[in-house]
């Protein structure tokens, strides 16, 4: 089995990119997981699925221009921003890493994180683009964030 785990905060603007994807990520052979501000409360369900992948989405602050999104790398994922967290997400998916066969963490550059704001065009367009690839399972589609 596959996961896709839509992280994000809802309030925040283009901070809900990940639970929009999420929300709207529907194929045979995955479970879609929305964590919101607190992935870490789902590494049981984690643990006791063992997926052999592991897909983590969340706006992330790179440098990119809003819209843009990239594979994080693990050893890069210190120098990015992930700003809603309770836990690091590099901490999260070290734990984590022995449960799942593979992880990919896609990071979106938001445009906005202001509370009230909606989801930003062009961050719904790019969210709108995750989704297809991720139903195509053609990640190689998604540039790697080199640091």
């Amino acid at each position: 089995m596959k996961v896709l785990m839509g992280i994000g905060n809802e309030l925040r603007g283009d901070d809900a990119i990940g639970i929009y994807i999420a929300n709207n990520f529907k194929k045979d052979g995955w479970r879609v997981i929305i964590a919101g501000q607190v992935p870490e409360d789902f590494t049981g369900e984690i643990k006791r699925i063992k997926p052999e992948l592991l897909i983590l989405v969340d706006a992330a602050l790179m440098g990119l221009h809003p819209g843009e999104f990239r594979i994080v790398p693990k050893h890069i994922i210190p120098n990015v921003a992930f700003s809603t967290h309770g836990m690091p997400l590099s901490f999260f998916i070290n734990y984590i890493g022995e449960n799942a066969q593979k992880i990919i963490l896609i990071g979106i550059e938001p445009k906005s994180m202001e509370f009230g704001d909606g989801l930003s065009p062009e961050v719904k367009k790019a969210g709108d683009k995750v989704i297809e690839i991720l139903k195509n399972e053609e990640f190689e589609k998604i540039k790697i964030l080199k640091k």
